[in-house]
């Protein structure tokens, strides 16, 4: 009875205290914090369990921040080699995400005090594990590195002083994988992701000579300095009460190094690079680009000789599949219209992937090949529907005149029909080649350097799209734009024919 009276009050309490939780929580402040979650664990990645949330031990640090700063965390989504632009920006408030410190970036954003010590290291094939050794007994080897970090400072030093050839990823995935297929001779990054990536992969090891030190940071716009130094209060009593520990022992992350530098944090020393990544010292915006344009011109180069093979591939294929889908039998026919329907309802990017990474197990294309059969399979399905709409549309008098006067069917396409299509095809094609131009881009995504991903490199080293942006997009009209007029002289020389 007693139980019974009291049942709606106790209820409407207990409902009241959760939506007033409710309420509090939606009402809090956020902490966005951005990562990339494709660089994966132990950084950031998608739970295996539920991926609508991410794991990992930046995840936990992110946490632990908006914790103590009475904030609800935000996880924003950015692509790695973007983090800087976007905290420049104030895309979110606080880039986590294996950010590697770095005199550049210190110049540019306001970073927080370093949070974890790694040490960059040399991968190889179990076999080369007495041949390479160091960075000096690969000279003319390829050295897999990921874009816009110490690995690749000290591969484009290598580059210089032993000969090294640097090779860049989008992740830090493919890079052990390519090793294991020997498609590279080494991979540089830092013990983090080198224990990961020999775990993966059968056959690899790494060597115990250290390259160079870093450190993890965090990156805010350089208008924050009030909220870093807040989250530099928050690490630092982190480290003293042990729970950044407890977070790096969840992940099988803590080692000797760690206690050494909190000690030297705690007790306010500068902490540098060593050794050879102290000698990178921010460029004047001048100064880098004239260290950079050279190859932004060789990479321009690149992107030319890979888009004009690549359309007179696309030419010749797309010819063959239009002739095939006007003239071939029925059973050609559909063959081919699905050929074009696949190649055009599927992301030229994921075409990339499948020949590059996806066949590898089977044939190994060098990248430079994936790149010109990915671009130039891909645009052959949208140059067959150019020519098969430009052959439909020669009036039908015409043709029937060709077989009164006793052409045959390759006659009449050589003579009478072809001529006609090219005429009609002209300007669509000069379209294509100029769209084809700017895909090329995506190659880089199967290590070729073409002209985007040099502007990318250039522009995360000096932390600004916009002299490389327009460096980028001179080379690129530079490329387009005489083609474009070649393409419109002889559109009027074939009509006044």
């Amino acid at each position: 009875m007693c139980a019974a009276r009291y049942a709606g009050p106790i209820t409407f309490l207990v409902a009241r205290l959760v939506f007033s939780s409710a309420a509090s929580a939606q009402s809090a402040p956020e902490l966005r914090w951005g990562g990339d979650a494709e660089g994966g664990a132990p950084f950031v990645e998608a739970d295996p369990r539920d991926p609508a949330r991410v794991v990992g031990f930046d995840v936990e640090v992110a946490a632990l921040l908006a914790g103590e700063l009475g904030r609800v965390p935000r996880f924003v989504q950015v692509g790695f080699t973007s983090l800087d632009a976007s905290a420049a920006r104030g895309d979110f408030d606080i880039g986590l995400s294996g950010i590697e410190d770095s005199p550049a970036r210190r110049a540019r954003l306001a970073v927080t005090i370093p949070y974890y010590e790694f040490r960059e290291i040399l991968t190889v094939g179990a076999a080369d594990g007495t041949r390479f050794r160091t960075l000096s007994d690969l000279r003319g080897r390829r050295v897999a590195t990921l874009g816009a970090t110490l690995a690749y400072d000290l591969l484009v030093s290598a580059q210089t002083e032993y000969g090294v050839v640097p090779v860049t990823y989008e992740d830090d995935v493919h890079p052990y994988s390519d090793l294991a297929l020997g498609r590279v001779d080494a991979v540089v990054l830092d013990a983090v992701l080198a224990e990961r990536g020999v775990r993966r992969n059968a056959g690899l090891v790494n060597q115990d000579i250290d390259l160079g030190v870093g450190h993890y940071v965090g990156v805010l716009a350089p208008g924050q300095t009030l909220l870093r130094d807040e989250v530099n209060d928050i690490l630092r009593g982190a480290m003293r009460d042990g729970r950044l520990e407890a977070i790096f022992r969840r992940w099988d992350m803590w080692n000797e190094d760690q206690p050494r530098l909190y000690a030297r944090v705690l007790a306010g020393e500068s902490i540098e690079m060593v050794p050879a990544a102290a000698g990178f010292a921010a460029p004047s915006t001048w100064e880098a680009v004239r260290r950079y344009f050279p190859a932004l011109v060789r990479a321009a180069v690149i992107t030319l000789i890979l888009s004009c093979a690549a359309m007179a591939l696309a030419v010749f294929i797309g010819v063959l599949i239009a002739s095939g889908r006007v003239y071939g039998s029925r059973p050609l026919q559909v063959i081919l219209t699905a050929y074009v329907e696949v190649m055009r309802g599927t992301p030229l990017l994921l075409q990339l992937f499948v020949l590059y990474f996806g066949l590898a197990p089977v044939v190994q294309f060098p990248a430079l090949l994936a790149a010109l059969l990915g671009l130039g399979l891909n645009y052959a399905a949208y140059e067959s529907e150019i020519y098969r709409g430009a052959l439909q549309a020669v009036p039908q008098g015409q043709l029937d005149a060709a077989r009164t006067l006793g052409f045959t069917d390759r006659q009449t396409l050589a003579l009478v029909r072809g001529p006609q299509a090219f005429r009609l095809a002209l300007a669509p094609m000069t379209n294509d080649f100029v769209a084809l131009l700017k895909d090329s881009s995506l190659v880089s995504v199967i290590t070729v350097v073409e002209l985007t991903k040099q502007t990318s490199i250039f522009a995360a080293n000096i932390g600004s799209w916009i002299v490389p942006g327009v460096l980028c997009a001179a080379l690129y009209l530079a490329l387009s734009l005489p083609l474009a007029r070649l393409a419109r002289r002889i559109e009027k020389g074939w009509r006044r024919r």
